[in-house]
């Protein structure tokens, strides 16, 4: 029967510096899950923690382990047979209490284990004192009477020595066994371990190829509206009745297109990198993430040039408009102006009339 987990909870790992045996290693990036398992057929309890591709801990638990709490959210214990100290620093006091709890408990099961199994030791190997002193006075003042094959106090040593001699090498093949097994299951572990974060990073490796055509995607789009709003920039440069303001803003959209085609260069040289190697899946989401917040700032530039162009728009349809009212303002004033000459024609005929009489 395979191993089960019983009880599983999330913690830091940490590993004793083997140079200083005092200073903390971190075993994993990220909380990471910690469980004990327990192999009905050997009944023993064991601590296991995989982070990434690899076993983090292995640890067998015996009687003779402690596991000592530090601080109110962190513990350790001692593996002699790995020669480290583990660490684990949980999320919270009562998680910390709650694996300790559990650690003595199943401490205290390996004792019990330990304890049948040398009484079962003990039942099956004999004691080596076959004769009573009594009986060894008898033998030194009248000596036994030999057989054919010896007597029979030979036979019945040399039957309880080689009983004892086969007790000892089934104890032997037994410890082999179990140890061969222990290698098996270590292995068959490792084994899944390998083949589970293989196909995690696989599918990571898929997802992160449609990202980067979705990516080019919307690079693509962008580029397109950038080149768009460029063309209307270019079109409201060339209208002469812009406003100094409007000039200016032109500048700062120039500019900020500018900034937009580098960002886009840049995001080009972040897609060839990342086609060109394999990234870890951390980092590859933490590349993602990036990515989204360089999206969104885009998006917001974006916006705020699509208002900078609107305004600019407004900007100049108001100067076409008060240019509108000052042409009509003028044309009004020159026909007033025609008017007045006319009349003033008139009456320079009229006081020459009167002159004449």
């Amino acid at each position: 029967m395979g191993e089960q987990p019983v009880f599983s909870l999330k913690a830091h790992v940490f590993q004793i510096d083997p140079a200083t045996k005092r200073n903390w290693i971190p075993a994993s990036k990220h909380a990471v899950t910690v469980s004990f398992f327990y192999d009905a057929g050997r009944s023993v309890y064991r601590i296991i923690s995989v982070g990434g591709t690899k076993a983090i801990i292995n640890s067998t638990i015996t009687p003779n382990m402690t596991f000592t709490k530090t601080s109110q959210k962190f513990g350790q214990w001692a593996d002699s047979r790995a020669n480290t100290v583990y660490g684990l620093g949980f999320a919270t006091e009562q998680q910390l209490q709650q694996f300790s709890e559990q650690f003595k408990e199943f401490k205290e099961a390996a004792r019990l284990v330990r304890d049948k199994s040398q009484e079962k030791f003990e039942l099956l190997s004999p004691g080596l004192n076959i004769s009573s002193p009594q009986v060894l006075s008898e033998d030194r003042q009248s000596p036994p009477v030999l057989g054919v094959n010896g007597s029979s106090e030979d036979k019945l040593f040399r039957s309880k020595s080689a009983d004892m001699e086969e007790s000892t090498e089934k104890e032997q093949m037994r410890k082999m066994l179990s140890e061969g097994s222990i290698c098996e299951r270590n292995s068959d572990a490792e084994l899944f371990s390998l083949r589970d974060s293989n196909t995690k990073l696989v599918a990571a490796l898929h997802e992160a190829n449609s990202s980067i055509d979705q990516w080019k995607k919307l690079l693509a789009e962008y580029q397109e509206e950038t080149d768009r709003l460029r063309e209307q920039v270019a079109e409201l440069e060339a209208q002469s009745g812009v406003s100094a303001s409007s000039e200016m803003g032109s500048e700062e959209l120039t500019q900020t297109v500018a900034e937009m085609e580098a960002l886009i260069r840049a995001k080009d040289e972040e897609i060839k990198i990342l086609r060109s190697k394999k990234p870890d899946l951390s980092e590859l989401e933490k590349e993602r993430e990036e990515a989204c917040q360089r999206m969104q700032d885009l998006e917001v530039k974006n916006s705020e040039l699509d208002k900078r162009v609107r305004t600019a728009e407004s900007a100049l349809a108001s100067s076409q408009d008060a240019r509108s009212r000052a042409e009509s303002a003028v044309q009004k004033v020159i026909e007033t102006l025609d008017v007045k000459i006319y009349d003033l024609s008139d009456l320079r005929q009229n006081l020459a009339k009167l002159l004449e009489k």
